[in-house]
């Protein structure tokens, strides 16, 4: 068997074995902590799967989440400000990727399970909509109890790529106003999407001259401090000091009234400012006014975006389904593009972000 080599001068020898997932599965066993959620076999699917030779079921979840397109969309996708033209500004795809930093981060030092911390961090977020929290009151009317991110984000929108049931219950679970999660490592995820947004979205808000680094409330900064690294390691500190303290997964004071504060400023002077709330109504309007259009007309629909080759019915539950399905999987700028094109919206009239 020949061997060829990316380099004419490689020297990169390795010599150990290969480690099967089998053997790092008993690695694991005994490393993890005992409340950890242990690898096995091919994992808890709705579908049955063989087990790969090498990879843990929840590496092959976060593979599979990587190389997803939902996930890929949410690099058009804002987090605060809608498809912004300072490519600084947040992504949901930056956003995820900073989750998966800060929750990894917590993982590795509390010994739980990495793979599925950052697989249920990178994909906590697929099921949003475009432009920003606005589309889940868009989208409600047309899902029976509402549209919610996280739910919808499991039960549709990562349905197809079959991953564990452990990861598809932290990305359905990540949000508080939810049930809590049923392992430490989507408790872990649910702390981290927190930490991470109020502080990055502060420091963005201060980049588009919403608010100034003065604006930071003493009782934030005087705990966490006015840098956003500064203030995730006051935040990670405290969560790792809470799982050393009780051994379970939380955060302690004064940094957990910190964050609470930090959140609350955020609402009222970033989410809920009165710019921000006129936007958020036109983008309720726009894609509201895109999924009526597909449900009238659902021959529209691409059928590589849908999966269906029958015709759908005009006016019909299915129709609403399948609309809602391709409406939320839209980029903001995709869907400010079809406002105009297919709905007669003038540009002046679409939703901004700044």
């Amino acid at each position: 068997m020949t061997v060829r080599h990316a380099h004419p001068d490689a020297k990169a020898f390795v010599g150990a074995p290969l480690r099967r997932r089998e053997e790092r599965e008993a690695t694991l066993a005994t490393l993890l902590a005992p409340g950890a959620t242990r690898p096995v076999g091919a994992g808890n699917r709705a579908r049955s799967e063989s087990p790969d030779a090498f990879r843990l079921c929840f590496e092959r979840d976060l593979d599979r989440v990587k190389h997803s397109k939902p996930w890929r969309r949410l690099a058009g996708k804002c987090q605060v400000f809608i498809a912004p033209e300072d490519d600084h500004l947040r992504t949901r795809l930056t956003h995820a990727v900073e989750v998966a930093q800060v929750a990894t981060g917590i993982a590795r030092a509390a010994s739980l399970c990495v793979p599925l911390t950052e697989a249920i961090a990178l994909a906590h977020d697929c099921g949003h909509g475009p432009a920003g929290h606005a589309s889940e009151e868009a989208l409600s009317p047309y899902i029976e109890g509402g549209y919610d991110h996280a739910v919808y984000g499991a039960d549709v929108t990562l349905e197809p790529l079959n991953l564990c049931l452990e990861t598809l219950d932290g990305v359905r679970n990540h949000s508080w106003r939810r049930p809590a999660p049923g392992t430490p490592e989507g408790e872990v995820v649910a702390w981290s999407d927190r930490i991470a947004y109020v502080c990055h979205d502060f420091e963005d808000a201060v980049r588009a001259g919403v608010v100034s680094a003065a604006d930071l409330p003493a009782e934030v900064a005087d705990v966490v401090g006015h840098q956003r690294s500064q203030q995730i390691e006051v935040f990670v500190h405290s969560v790792l000091d809470a799982i050393a303290e009780s051994g379970s997964v939380g955060m302690m004071e004064p940094a957990a009234g910190a964050l609470a504060a930090f959140r609350a400023f955020n609402f009222e002077r970033i989410y809920l400012r009165p710019a921000s709330v006129r936007q958020a109504e036109r983008v309720i309007a726009l894609l509201r006014g895109l999924v009526e259009h597909f449900i009238d007309v659902p021959s529209r629909l691409p059928p590589e975006t849908t999966g269906l080759t029958d015709a759908i019915r005009p006016g019909t539950k299915e129709a609403a389904a399948v609309a809602v399905r391709y409406v939320s999987g839209m980029t903001d700028r995709y869907a400010l593009g079809l406002g105009m094109e297919l709905l007669g919206w003038r540009a002046d009239a679409l939703p901004r972000g700044v």
